[in-house]
């Protein structure tokens, strides 16, 4: 009983909206009826900036770490293994919250950034590694959807092979999270093919400079 609720409160936690209620009490509109209609950080940093895109990515990433962290409030388990299968079960809970959120008519983000929470308080290693493959690519391109999909390509290398972890559901839950983030990105990575994606507004410095450096 006490692990259902649990699981409830993570459900509830991830359904905290904060892309629209940001968007909403300072801006006066629902971020979910401008640019990609998503109610995640990238859609905020496009619409709104990055100063508003960071907090709501922090926001989202701290939804899934304390969802994680909620499995300390339950008696001792048995094993490691145990402890860990309801860690997981706990960020699931919340991603499913993020994505589906109850307190915005179930629609959602893409849970990217509820995820990378849930893998930084299982994992931080994993989570450091993935989050440098998605910074670089983030650097070197300015889409957070490319940056996303190939971090979370790199999830179950590293947990399957670099990292080598002995837990089965931990496995199958990591080539998911890839494949999910890989379906729900199929319309960002036709943009990206037509050259149609948006690019966050970050490192404009930089790309006026490299402008300037190849007008020259």
């Amino acid at each position: 009983m006490q692990e259902i609720l649990l699981v409830l409160c993570a459900y509830c936690i991830g359904s905290i909206p904060t892309s629209v209620w940001v968007s909403r009490s300072f801006f006066g509109i629902d971020i979910r009826d401008y640019g990609s209609g998503n109610a995640g950080a990238t859609n905020t940093f496009r619409v709104l900036g990055p100063r508003w895109g960071s907090f709501v990515m922090i926001c989202d990433v701290l939804k899934g770490f304390v969802a994680v962290k909620l499995a300390g409030l339950l008696p001792e388990f048995d094993s490691e293994i145990a402890f860990l299968n309801i860690q997981l079960i706990l960020g699931i809970a919340a991603v499913i919250g993020h994505i589906f959120p109850v307190w915005a008519d179930f629609k959602g983000g893409k849970g990217v950034a509820t995820l990378f929470g849930l893998v930084i308080g299982i994992s931080p290693w994993t989570a450091l590694a993935c989050s440098g493959i998605f910074l670089v690519v983030l650097y070197l391109t300015r889409f957070v959807s490319l940056s996303s999909i190939l971090a979370s390509i790199a999830f179950p290398v590293f947990i399957l092979v670099i990292f080598n972890v002995d837990n089965h559901f931990y496995r199958v839950f990591a080539v998911a999270v890839a494949l999910l983030v890989i379906l729900t990105h199929q319309k960002n990575i036709g943009r990206i093919i037509r050259g149609g994606e948006s690019k966050v507004p970050i490192f404009k410095k930089r790309d006026r400079k490299k402008q300037k450096n190849q007008g020259q």
